[in-house]
């Protein structure tokens, strides 16, 4: 078997006007992560032909770099939902917000669910109740029902919440939410 090896292909040098255009569309870009430290050259090694570089005087200004942010809350989908109401996945745990003031449910519910998580449950019950229907008392009802949800996509939920779903109705329907909650990572 006689196999030849590759050939070598020239670069094609760049043009004046395509080393601007290189450099005006670099400027601005800044490394994902540190260059590497370069090898020390010697004599007579030839330099590679670089592709364009912007001019040295020119230095891109560094970019900054937006904190990482968990991934938008998602579904329970509807696998998850049906093993759900068929008791194929447990409910890790279940949180009754009836008569709590905004609050008092608020803290109750950011606690119930770092405590969760610390026990590595992956899914809760929240019960909001689906408030009075007229609102007889005069006062504003169903308030928890619609907060929660607002609650859970606030930046303190981010870290403890995948996602979150009305419940089924052998759970409570439109007065209770399962919530997904995010597994503790390990730090090793």
């Amino acid at each position: 078997m006689n196999e030849k090896p590759p050939r070598r292909r020239r670069q094609r040098r760049l043009s004046d006007a395509e080393r601007t255009l290189w450099g005006e569309v670099t400027r601005g870009v800044a490394p994902l992560c540190p260059p590497a430290k370069p090898a020390p050259e010697t004599e007579a090694s030839p330099k590679p032909v670089a592709a364009a570089e912007p001019p040295q005087d020119r230095v891109p200004a560094p970019v900054a770099r937006e904190p990482s942010h968990p991934p938008p809350l998602a579904p329970l989908g509807r696998r998850m939902r049906q093993r759900i109401a068929r008791g194929s996945h447990a409910i890790g745990g279940r949180l009754d917000l009836h008569g709590l003031k905004q609050r008092e449910a608020h803290a109750a519910l950011l606690r119930f669910l770092r405590t969760a998580q610390t026990r590595g449950v992956t899914l809760v019950l929240v019960i909001t109740g689906k408030g009075a229907r007229g609102g007889e008392s005069g006062g504003e009802r169903g308030v928890l029902k619609r907060q929660v949800p607002l609650w859970l996509r606030l930046p303190a939920f981010h870290e403890l919440v995948v996602g979150f779903e009305p419940a089924h109705v052998i759970h409570g329907g439109e007065g209770a939410l399962y919530v997904r909650l995010r597994r503790t990572r390990e730090i090793g």
